[in-house]
């Protein structure tokens, strides 16, 4: 077994470092959601945590861990009346971003299931993680039906495995922590709830703190065993601190001041339902008994906060996460109980973090602040040349039409187009390839039964083979690429009417995030197109490359469109599986080299031959319109809307109005 690389010798992430700590003293803290860029330690720091963690006592054979103490009384492979013991290290599970349903919450043998009435349950990762810990990496990345699955598992403390009746329960309570680069795209809002307490971590910007991490890592990696055995002291330190603090833990007040202070700063956040005051009442618990106290104090409140907060304060995924630390301090001032007792550091002190080593440095300041784009900002260096104009804002984002590709595909799971996925409604049966994950009951029995006498069927059991199970066929809906081509040229730099349009880009984007699509962005103005964001699931970047484009110069829509025909092609390479929809954000024209409207016009006619799907949003303004947007989508093989026919709203205002005309006239 490789040696892993010391949990105290981590730079400069004690934020992270503490917020583990939390969830090994008190785990019902509900995990930790660890956000940062490439190359942060953060998979280092989760993975050195499983060696801290103390033996854990299991009743000896059970694939569940279960506790001799107290076993599960429906443990698949109980009941364990005289339970022998043994004790074992805490193991760490790592959840693929892969993996299937039946690989985490383990699989029922239908076969003998339906011919034996056995329930033959084969165990998965949940059940392996079962008072150990489970580890996500990008679980930002993980269908969303496999992250519904283990956040209520970790609420419930226990998995429920059902197929056509047959259902096994059990035990399932871990230490969840999931790490994630925004940049690869965000969870949503109400996954973000389940997680505990969230991180966020960035490299350091302090050459000393930097030179520290590469040495340490160089000195790993020539003697690994060296390198733990002179941290072993550290190591064997906090390993006894987590033992004393879960010792201490029900021990802990936390009196009325505390909690007043927790639910004031709820309010003041205005943090969605309960759940963040139950984390943070717990986090202030664990923090004192981490700092050997049996009294929250002021500063354990105010440390629950930055860790329990940021990450539900976000309603939707162009807000910035974070806590205005100002106001924190304010609310607990104004809000301070008569039985806080007095806290030595000050609001800005250290609170329960682990105290770094010498050699840490100081720690990294705030990398994950951005220059706020403004009307007066400098635009960023493109194809314009002269004639560039500032950057306009976005105009208030709007609920859009659905728009979909046609047909069926068999892309990755998701909510804008109809597909064949494994969850969804049955629409069919097939034999299975490969092993049975979803029984068509009803196909299944009637491919068995007209040989029922042939084999020699003589009590009430199913005489079954393997050629008459049948697997459903289900649809859902899949997420696609949909790739942006907006016109940034001088014809569309009128600053309310840029505006408007990158409000409803800003609007299809957001539409894009909640349907769980990628996106791409190519943008075209003066003489040239670029890729201003190549496909990702992070909307985000998106949303922040649309703020800062600047506008100007001629309309070369032929090279925008031959630059998106670019991207999608590299992408079918990449994922063949996903389809696209094209969507061009033009007023149609075309201007600047040799016959730019006829080179626009072969350019998406190669669209057209391809069957892309795709949306002309028509951003002619004005009493006098030339339709060319119109015949741009002809083209394309697609369809136009105009700006107000994206409104998902547009046809019931349209009602309402004629609905009020009419009304004045019986009037």
């Amino acid at each position: 077994m490789s040696t892993r690389f010391p949990f105290t010798a981590v730079v400069g992430q004690q934020d992270l470092q503490l917020a583990l700590l939390l969830n090994a003293v008190a785990p019902n803290i509900g995990g930790v959601l660890v956000r940062g860029e490439k190359g942060t330690a953060k998979s280092t720091a989760v993975r050195a945590l499983a060696a801290l963690l103390p033996q854990v006592e299991v009743v000896a054979g059970c694939r569940f861990s279960c506790d001799p103490a107290s076993p599960d009384p429906t443990c698949p492979d109980g009941p364990h009346t005289v339970a022998a013991a043994e004790a074992r290290d805490a193991r760490m599970v790592e959840l693929p971003v892969g993996a299937s349903e039946d690989r985490l919450v383990g699989a029922l043998d239908i076969e003998r299931a339906l011919a034996e009435g056995v329930k033959a349950f084969e165990p998965g990762l949940l059940a392996a993680a079962n008072r150990g810990i489970l580890y996500v990496d990008e679980v930002n990345l993980l269908h969303d039906h496999l992250v519904d699955v283990l956040l209520d598992a970790a609420a419930m403390g226990a998995s429920y495995v059902e197929r056509e009746g047959v259902s096994v329960r059990h035990a399932a309570r871990f230490l969840l922590v999931g790490t994630m680069n925004p940049e690869e795209g965000e969870l949503r809002p109400q996954l973000l709830d389940r997680f505990g307490l969230t991180v966020e971590v960035a490299a350091s910007r302090e050459p000393d703190q930097r030179v520290e991490v590469v040495r340490r890592r160089l000195a790993y990696d020539d003697d690994p065993a060296g390198f733990a055995a002179r941290w072993a002291d550290e190591e064997g330190a906090v390993r006894q601190r987590i033992v004393a603090a879960r010792e201490l833990l029900p021990k802990v007040r936390l009196g009325d001041g505390a909690l007043k202070q927790i639910a004031a700063t709820c309010a003041a956040f205005e943090v969605d339902g309960m759940r963040a005051d139950i984390v943070m009442a717990r986090t202030a618990t664990a923090l004192a008994a981490w700092d050997g106290r049996s009294d929250v104090i002021a500063e354990d409140v105010r440390q629950a906060a930055l860790l329990a907060l940021p990450h539900r304060r976000r309603r939707n995924p162009f807000d910035a996460p974070g806590l205005d630390e100002d106001k924190l301090d304010q609310t607990l001032e104004e809000s301070a109980g008569d039985d806080d007792e007095p806290d030595p550091d000050g609001p800005g002190g250290g609170g329960g973090q682990p105290s770094p080593s010498p050699e840490d440095g100081p720690q990294g300041g705030d990398a994950g602040a951005q220059p706020e784009d403004g009307e007066g900002g400098e635009p960023q260096p493109s194809a314009g040349g002269a004639g560039e104009q500032a950057p306009a804002r976005a105009a208030e984002p709007f609920r859009t039409k659905a728009l979909t590709v046609p047909g069926v595909g068999a892309g990755a799971a998701g909510r804008r187009s109809r597909a064949r996925t494994e969850r969804g409604r049955t629409t069919g049966a097939l034999r299975p390839r490969g092993a049975l994950t979803k029984l068509h009951l009803a196909a299944t029995v009637r491919a068995a039964a007209p040989h029922q006498r042939a084999r020699g069927r003589s009590g009430p059991g199913l005489v079954l083979r393997r050629d008459d199970l049948r697997q459903a066929a289900r649809e859902g809906r899949e997420g696609n690429l949909v790739l942006f081509v907006v016109d940034a040229s001088g014809s569309m730099a009128a600053r309310q009417r840029m505006s408007a349009v990158k409000g409803a880009v800003l609007s299809l984007l957001l539409d894009a995030y909640q349907r769980r699509d990628k996106v791409g962005l190519v943008t075209f103005r003066g003489t040239a197109a670029e890729v201003a964001l190549p496909p990702t699931s992070s909307v985000d970047a998106a949303a922040a490359r649309l703020e800062s484009l600047p506008t100007g110069g001629r309309t070369p829509l032929a090279a925008g469109l031959l630059k998106a025909h670019d991207v999608l092609r590299v992408e079918r390479l990449r994922d063949p599986s996903r389809r696209a929809l094209l969507v061009v954000v033009t007023d149609g024209r075309a201007t600047g080299g040799p016959e730019p409207v006829a080179l626009a016009g072969r350019a998406a006619r190669l669209f057209g031959a391809e069957s892309v799907a795709s949306v002309v949003v028509d951003c002619e303004s004005g009493p006098v319109r030339l339709g060319l947007a119109g015949r741009l989508a002809e083209e394309l093989g697609g369809t136009a809307v105009t700006l107000d026919e994206l409104r998902a709203d547009a046809i019931a205002g349209l009602v309402r109005d004629v609905r009020g005309t009419t009304s004045g006239r019986a009037a």
